[in-house]
């Protein structure tokens, strides 16, 4: 299609249409049997600023967001729900424009361009997985989201919650989420030295990630991503004044690698090869 034609199109259908029409195209299945350098190419994620920047390993593995994908190709509104402790909150920011659900919206809207996304804080400091359990349930049938992102495992981990409860607890929201057509990310535990080798913190991690793996939902490996900054850059401040909450720097640094595994994840069904 020329330039002036998908100017005319993209004139006539408006913002939304226009870019619901460009994700389509990349999102439809491609019929004949792809090239080996498409097969094996990168999906476009926005690029992180060199103090977030760490390898996509230590980001997320990607899982498929139906719900978010289908908003999108239909030009609608994207509606997330992020819930969870005072990392959600913005606990330890400057202001709440720097918590990690404000900078994600912005970053989402700036990479996903002519998207019209729309994020809901409702962080609560110290809350543990039980409780948030039961305020997703009604967070979801106030908001009805198309997304859930929920932060979670250090208040749990912290007050020594055994880790089966946990996982029991978590692995029974996520299903009842998917019985309601309501995709889910997980964002685990940060990183901490006083921590790194604390049993019950070291398996609330693992449950999480256990989790994700069986229930096919996308982990954002917050642990491994704050660690890797902490190894390769000790200078570098991400933690407020108590060291334990997160500044403005980590707040950023959370929402960049949040987003970089969602819009991977958006692309992951033109990632995996054709079958005959």
């Amino acid at each position: 299609m020329g330039s002036g034609m998908a100017r005319k199109i993209a004139g006539g259908l408006g913002k939304q249409a226009a870019f619901a029409l460009a994700l389509g195209c990349l999102l439809l299945p491609v019929t004949s049997a792809p090239r080996a350098e498409d097969a094996t190419a990168p999906p476009v994620a926005p690029p992180m600023s060199p103090p977030c920047d760490v390898p996509a390993m230590d980001i997320a593995a990607p899982a498929t967001l139906p719900n978010v994908t289908q908003a999108l190709q239909k030009g609608e509104k994207v509606r997330i729900l992020a819930i969870g402790s005072s990392s959600t909150l913005g606990y330890g920011a400057s202001s709440k424009d720097m918590s990690y659900p404000s900078q994600l919206e912005s970053i989402l809207e700036h990479a996903l361009k002519g998207a019209d996304v729309v994020i809901l804080n409702r962080g609560v400091s110290g809350e543990m997985a039980e409780d948030t359990a039961e305020r997703i349930r009604s967070e979801v049938a106030l908001r009805n989201p198309d997304l859930v992102l929920w932060q979670l495992g250090t208040n749990d981990a912290l007050a020594r919650i055994p880790p089966q409860d946990f996982e029991d607890t978590v692995r029974s929201t996520i299903r009842w989420l998917k019985e309601n057509r309501i995709d889910a990310v997980l964002v685990g535990v940060q990183y901490t030295v006083r921590l790194a080798r604390d049993a019950n913190y070291v398996a609330i991690r693992d449950s999480l990630q256990k989790i994700a793996a069986e229930e096919n939902i996308l982990y954002v490996r917050r642990y491994d991503a704050m660690r890797f900054i902490a190894q390769t850059r000790a200078n570098l401040q991400l933690m407020a004044g108590d060291n334990f909450h997160l500044n403005d720097l980590g707040y950023r640094c959370m929402a960049e690698h949040i987003a970089h595994a969602m819009i991977v994840s958006l692309f992951v069904k033109r990632m995996r090869p054709a079958h005959n």
